[in-house]
């Protein structure tokens, strides 16, 4: 509970399949202030393990997704102490970005820093036509976190992803969208539904072979072709023995569109 506003800092909802974590600050413009980041460490475990969340949606109230770390909370420069702060956050955001459920996340206005860093953890990254993204971090002679520099040059190329962190330049929406680090845009007004209407497609999907698919995709640039066509054998292997395949192989005979349970 965020005691300057007797409100959570994290809020979640619950829509069938889905649930919704929104950063509940804005105030601060949903920077990740220690009350954010214990909200996410309280809240995102159990919805990855959920069975019955099928899909992640992340975004930010009011006018700003997330304005990246707590400014207040960088007075202590002590080795230790960032060390220690980092592991924190990776107790929630290794997890997340390995999830085998899809994550959207949905950037209604600024992403600057970490908050950036989120938004390149969605699988899906929804975005207003006026949100706009920036790195941040050489700003305060800082090096990029939670995983930007490895999620960015994934997304763009690596000389797209060294001028847009070495530059510290804002990203437009629809450059954003131009250079594949953006899946969909949408008018501010329509984005929510817009996002909603992703994350609901993806979870009445095959959300078995859609993990699947995640893991290899997060090992397609760190194997050799060998190791990644026997990842790949046992991942179909998986696939292969759930109830999913079996409802999409009835549904194909039958001429109907398949539904799929999760398992």
């Amino acid at each position: 509970m965020d005691a300057r506003t007797e409100t959570p800092a994290v809020l979640v909802t619950r829509n069938g399949a889905l649930a919704v974590v929104t950063l509940n600050e804005p105030q601060s413009m949903n920077a990740l202030s220690p009350a954010i980041k214990e909200g996410l460490v309280h809240n995102l475990p159990p919805l990855l393990s959920d069975p019955d969340v099928r899909a992640i949606v992340i975004t930010g109230a009011g006018k700003a997704f997330c304005a990246g770390g707590d400014i207040r909370a960088m007075d202590d420069r002590a080795t230790v102490s960032m060390r220690t702060r980092m592991q924190r956050t990776y107790r929630w955001y290794l997890p997340l970005m390995t999830a085998d459920k899809p994550v959207i996340t949905v950037v209604n206005g600024v992403a600057a820093g970490a908050g950036f860093s989120l938004a390149l953890a969605g699988d899906f990254v929804v975005a207003a036509k006026s949100a706009r993204f920036k790195a941040g971090f050489p700003g305060l002679g800082a090096v990029p976190d939670l995983a930007l520099a490895y999620t960015l040059p994934r997304a763009v190329g690596m000389v797209r992803a060294k001028d847009i962190l070495f530059t510290n330049r804002d990203v437009s929406a629809e450059e954003a969208y131009n250079i594949g680090l953006v899946s969909r845009l949408a008018e501010p007004e329509t984005l929510m539904d817009t996002a909603l209407a992703v994350a609901r497609d993806l979870a009445a999907g095959p959300t078995i072979s859609l993990g699947l698919a995640k893991q290899l995709l997060l090992r397609a640039y760190e194997l050799p072709l060998e190791g990644f066509l026997e990842l790949e054998g046992m991942a179909q292997t998986t696939a292969f023995g759930s109830a999913d395949f079996a409802a999409g192989v009835e549904a194909f005979r039958a001429k109907r569109k398949a539904v799929f349970e999760g398992r």
